[in-house]
């Protein structure tokens, strides 16, 4: 037992970097009980991500029951197609072969691309667009190199530009990277466009799980009532075993 315990210890580093921890993920920090952030996430992903991604396990009428958003300002604002209904689910237009001769491959479901990936990660991505005249859509993106998606937020961003600063290595001057900043020529500033995307990933977050906070407050009662059972069957035992000792 010992020895295959020392073992998975000894692989845990090499895990680890195939699962990608080398980079850097900025925490979200998102909050599933913020109403307005997710309401303002799901009007984003609308506008600016179903196009191409769907979210084909939620419906409509789902989402704006929990996050408060009256059926008729759904229909007319967040649901795009005409024929569609309020049960419907969130699906889109584009086919797998447009998908794949758009963007080199199809479109991925982003139901639960929270869950698969994590938060930070999509925060990380969002913000990691820079520009890039080589790339097919004239950007690439640190997260994700050769990624084949457009920054489809970038009127709210503006053109994201990689910034370096030059540093002394083995006694030569290196430019080494240190972020990326947008020209300005946005619709949002740098502090409002990570607030939008900090909203749009705790959509994405609520889409992968919908009852996740009621199924945390569950959780503190299933411990409370176990905690009390605990209590009361050393009790019980304590009394069985009374009368022998």
């Amino acid at each position: 037992m010992k020895k295959w315990i020392v073992i998975l210890f000894a692989l845990l580093p090499s895990l680890a970097m195939a699962a990608g921890a080398n980079v850097h993920l900025d925490p979200a920090n998102n909050d599933l009980s913020d109403k307005a952030s997710l309401q303002n996430g799901a009007k984003l992903f609308m506008n600016y991500c179903f196009g191409c991604h769907a979210t084909q396990y939620q419906r409509y009428e789902r989402i704006a029951d929990d996050l408060d958003i009256p059926k008729e300002l759904m229909m007319e604002n967040l649901v795009f197609d005409e024929n569609a209904k309020i049960g419907d689910l969130v699906t889109n237009a584009i086919t797998v072969e447009d998908a794949a001769t758009f963007f080199g491959g199809p479109a991925p479901d982003l139901t639960l691309v929270a869950r698969v990936r994590g938060t930070d990660w999509i925060y990380t991505y969002l913000r990691s667009f820079y520009a890039d005249p080589s790339r097919p859509f004239g950007v690439n993106n640190t997260v994700f190199p050769s990624v084949g998606m457009p920054h489809v937020l970038e009127e709210l961003q503006g053109t994201p530009i990689k910034q370096y600063k030059s540093v002394m290595v083995d006694g030569q001057q290196v430019e080494e990277f240190v972020g990326i900043e947008s020209l300005g020529n946005g619709e949002l500033s740098p502090e409002e466009y990570n607030d939008a995307v900090r909203d749009l990933v705790n959509f994405l977050e609520y889409s992968g799980e919908p009852n996740k906070l009621e199924r945390q407050q569950m959780g503190y009662w299933v411990i409370g009532f176990l905690v009390i059972l605990l209590i009361l069957t050393i009790l019980l035992k304590k009394e069985y075993w009374r009368d022998v000792h």
